[in-house]
């Protein structure tokens, strides 16, 4: 039995954290269902388990960034904060040189995690979120968190650049970006065929069915990488959202047959406590 906690009885922060928790009961309802690429919902156990991995891997997601702004401090590169003396047309070739050497960096790290066998005992943890939640975009193991920021320290090592652009792209394209691909829900746009950008299908598709040495859709914001390197799941099989509907899928009688957790249970220290981690 899941008992609910007294709110009159909690701080306002508590308040706001039972109320963000509160999914099955007030959030999961029939539309938003329709734009879930997997029907069913993850167990609270699993999103335990994704949030105890993102605290994990924050010890490894930290130490590149770290190190850069220590030897920043130390003057050991080039970099700096404002325009700088090379100009704003520099800083604008900054921009897209970090955008497509990061994504092109982290795609072929994935894709090497899927087709190295070393790497892939490290990658296949996790792939045991293969429905996944936003909770999920950094629930990796160690040595992949470390290799996934350390363009944070490289490219610094290997250019002038901007260290505020620098952190902002990875906070955005990377952490932003890869908290929806992680939502497991999917946008009327940019939807699944979009031309260009990998969308939350692409990431739901890739950690639901790629395995050791076939792996599917690595990339991680532009699609062009898997298209070069033949890794895109056909398109006559598409599984996406609007796809389905168009064949008749995501009925009301479907939707009540999805078991819907209560992931309210996740505010019981007894969950934490009792549940053993990885």
């Amino acid at each position: 039995m899941i008992v609910i906690p007294n709110l009159s009885k909690r701080s306002e922060a508590e308040t706001v954290l039972y109320n963000k928790l509160n999914f099955s009961k007030n959030s999961v309802n029939y539309e938003k269902w329709l734009q879930k690429s997997n029907p069913k919902y993850p167990s609270s156990e699993t999103v335990r388990m994704e949030i105890v991995m993102i605290l994990k891997g924050l010890s490894m997601a930290t130490f590149c960034p770290s190190l850069a702004l220590y030897l920043m401090g130390r003057q050991k590169f080039d970099v700096y904060c404002d325009v700088g003396n090379y100009g704003s047309g520099y800083l604008i070739f900054s921009f897209f040189v970090i955008w497509l050497a990061t994504d092109f960096f982290e795609f072929f790290y994935h894709r090497m995690g899927h087709m190295i066998d070393v790497l892939w005992d490290v990658h296949k943890f996790h792939h045991q979120f293969y429905n996944p939640t936003p909770f999920a975009v950094i629930a990796d193991a160690y040595l992949d968190q470390l290799v996934r920021a350390s363009p944070l320290l490289l490219l610094p090592a290997i250019m002038p650049i901007n260290m505020n652009l620098l952190f902002f792209q990875f906070a955005i394209f990377l952490y932003g970006y890869g908290v929806y691909v992680h939502s497991g829900h999917e946008f009327s746009y940019p939807d699944a065929h979009h031309p260009v950008l990998n969308t939350s299908f692409q990431h739901y598709l890739h950690h639901a069915i790629s395995i050791k040495n076939k792996p599917y859709h690595t990339g991680f914001f532009f699609k062009i990488w898997d298209q070069l390197f033949g890794s895109v799941f056909p398109r006559e099989k598409c599984l996406c959202v609007k796809c389905q509907h168009a064949q008749g899928q995501g009925t009301r009688e479907e939707y009540d047959k999805v078991e819907k957790p209560d992931y309210r249970v996740m505010l019981q220290w007894n969950f934490w406590l009792n549940t053993k981690t990885a």
